[in-house]
């Protein structure tokens, strides 16, 4: 899941003049939608088994660790880069750890709104902190919509209809998870680092940090689930989120422009959502609806183009 920030990876994939069709830049964006929204009904999905977030962690950097590392020779002299170190902390073990242990205890639904959703928000305001980038009015009542649409999944919370505490506990990891992810892409977008090179060292660096840690000290559940659902965990969410996505975005930012590439990213909730209602057994209420639909709108007003070039 992994909004790399329109801004983020606009200046390297715009810069690549790539012929391409408007259908297969369409295509390479919707890919991306559906591997972003697989990852989050994905992710609830193991967190309603035995297994422990660590272990979701550690299959994710496993397998999408151990597929790069063989690409890292490259980037050998990049090691010693404490910006990258960072990047890996924030945009890697940080978001991970917070966002699978999120959920554990909170609907794929809520992770629809608080992950993809909040992005355009919480970026523009970290933006706005950390580069002096101040966004225009009109920018600004883009991103109205989506804290009505946050508002409207705090309502049943707040009056404790469907949840409990483990989910507000749940709500709270994954809003600090798209805090970490929004200070990752912002940080992207000042220091300006290849996508790809941040691809491959956050996933190789995170490994090599977490994995020891893990096999030695963490708790383990994987033996409580299936030989098919350790598979699954490791394989999609270490190549679709980590590689295929970040190929499928960069290649429909190149062909379509961050601006429309953007737009077709709101629909994340509300797919991710949706998809939670019958692969997932999750309730669909009249305020997780309206939910959906203020975040994914609020998304595709943040991210047209006359909105995105003064930003």
């Amino acid at each position: 899941m992994t909004r790399l920030s329109g801004e983020a990876a606009s200046g390297s994939a715009e810069a690549t003049a790539s012929a391409g069709t408007p259908l297969q830049g369409y295509l390479a964006a919707l890919a991306t939608v559906a591997i972003w929204a697989g990852f989050i009904l994905l992710s609830r999905l193991g967190g309603k088994t035995g297994l422990t977030s660590w272990d979701i962690v550690a299959l994710r950097l496993g397998v999408g660790g151990g597929l790069l590392l063989p690409l890292c020779w490259g980037i050998r002299h990049h090691w010693r880069d404490l910006r990258l170190w960072a990047m890996a902390g924030i945009g890697g073990l940080l978001f991970l750890v917070l966002v699978y242990a999120g959920f554990k205890r909170a609907p794929a639904a809520h992770g629809a709104i608080l992950l993809p959703g909040m992005q355009p928000f919480l970026v523009a305001a970290l933006a706005w902190w950390l580069l002096g980038s101040r966004p225009t009015r009109q920018r600004l009542w883009g991103l109205v919509p989506i804290a009505l649409g946050v508002g409207c999944v705090a309502v049943p919370v707040l009056a404790g209809q469907h949840s409990g505490p483990s989910t507000l506990f749940g709500d709270a990891l994954l809003f600090a998870g798209s805090l970490a992810w929004a200070l990752y892409s912002v940080l992207v977008k000042r220091w300006a680092f290849d996508p790809w090179l941040l691809t491959r060292f956050v996933a190789v660096t995170s490994a090599a940090l977490f994995l020891p840690v893990y096999l030695l000290w963490l708790p383990k559940g994987l033996d409580t689930v299936p030989l098919g659902m350790l598979v699954l965990q490791g394989l999609y969410q270490g190549i679709g989120p980590t590689i295929v996505a970040m190929v499928l975005f960069l290649r429909a930012v190149a062909i379509l422009g961050a601006e429309r590439t953007g737009a077709l990213v709101g629909l994340v909730p509300v797919i991710a959502g949706l998809g939670a209602v019958p692969l997932l057994d999750e309730p669909l209420t009249g305020w997780l609806v309206a939910g959906l639909v203020l975040v994914s709108t609020g998304a595709w007003l943040s991210s047209r183009p006359a909105l995105a070039k003064k930003y």
